[in-house]
């Protein structure tokens, strides 16, 4: 068995990888590519990182129960849950992609459940994200989301805000890219510009393979169908993990404030390679511009 197979099942995963990275930056774009090739399992963002987290919140130090486990044991529950999770989908596929934002903040876990795993981390410019977001809250006016609270969406700066603080959607996922970014798993990590994979989806899926070790496939650029519309209907954002057929670059003008447009431009710490022996798929930092891509995720 490969070292990060799935354990326990028949029908074991030939390969287990994770795609990471920040929110509004094309992880739901780049699953609905992988999942074209027919060995490849790949969807949005699952639930198995909270799974593991909970089952190690209650296992753990602080649980009444801790007495009741050591660590072995609770390797072999996460391994457990895991495999469960996906069993299903172990029949028809040979490699797995599991998509969470958490994942980038858990590498030294990964590295014992699954040893040789790499991650695809979506990264896209903090400024446009948080237009990418505005965006969508501004297509769904009388649509009252899950993202914010009464206080929170009153206006863009509160909304930004919010977005960004530490437990936020883009705060808590930049905070997590970084610490994998500049952690001692950062070999491992493969950030991928939202930018580059819009313009040039060919090439960076390419990249891709190679840093997978995958052979070749031929995508269809024109065909990626997507969607998760009931899981965003529960949230109140109708079109959040929703792809555009056609892969495309469509420019525009941002709808943020200037000034709030220049607040997050700057947050890129991946344009910096020093310190850190991750791998990068991203263009040359250059001054900042008044458009970028359309929104997509």
């Amino acid at each position: 068995m490969p070292a990060n197979a799935v354990p326990g099942h028949t029908s074991d995963f030939r390969e287990v990888h994770f795609i990471s990275g920040l929110p509004r930056s094309g992880s739901t774009l780049l699953a609905g590519i992988l999942r074209q090739n027919p060995r490849f399992h790949a969807s949005m963002s699952s639930p198995v990182a909270g799974l593991l987290n909970g089952v190690l919140e209650q296992t753990g130090a602080g649980s009444e129960f801790y007495p009741f486990f050591d660590e072995a044991l609770r390797k072999r529950l996460c391994h457990a849950l895991f495999a469960a999770y996906y069993e299903d989908k172990a029949a028809n596929h040979e490699v797995l992609f599991d998509t969470n934002r958490q994942w980038t903040a858990r590498l030294h876990q990964l590295t014992e459940l699954f040893g040789d795993f790499k991650v695809i981390c979506c990264v896209r410019n903090p400024a446009w994200i948080m237009d990418s977001f505005e965006v969508i809250y501004r297509k769904n006016p009388f649509d009252y989301s899950r993202m914010f609270n009464a206080a929170s969406r009153q206006t863009v700066y509160t909304r930004c805000e919010a977005l960004m603080s530490a437990g936020g959607a883009v705060g808590a996922a930049w905070t997590a890219l970084k610490e994998a970014y500049y952690g001692e798993f950062s070999d491992r990590l493969l950030l991928v510009d939202y930018d580059l994979l819009t313009q040039h989806p060919g090439r960076t899926l390419e990249l891709i393979y190679q840093f997978l070790g995958e052979p070749g496939f031929d995508h269809d650029f024109d065909q990626v169908d997507y969607a998760e519309s009931e899981f965003d209907a529960t949230l109140g954002v109708k079109g959040l993990h929703s792809v555009k057929k056609k892969v495309t670059y469509q420019p525009r003008r941002s709808i943020l404030p200037p000034d709030l447009f220049v607040k997050y431009q700057g947050m890129d710490f991946w344009q910096d390679p020093q310190g850190t022996a991750a791998h990068s798929i991203a263009p040359k930092k250059h001054p900042p511009t008044s458009s970028a891509p359309r929104d997509g995720h």
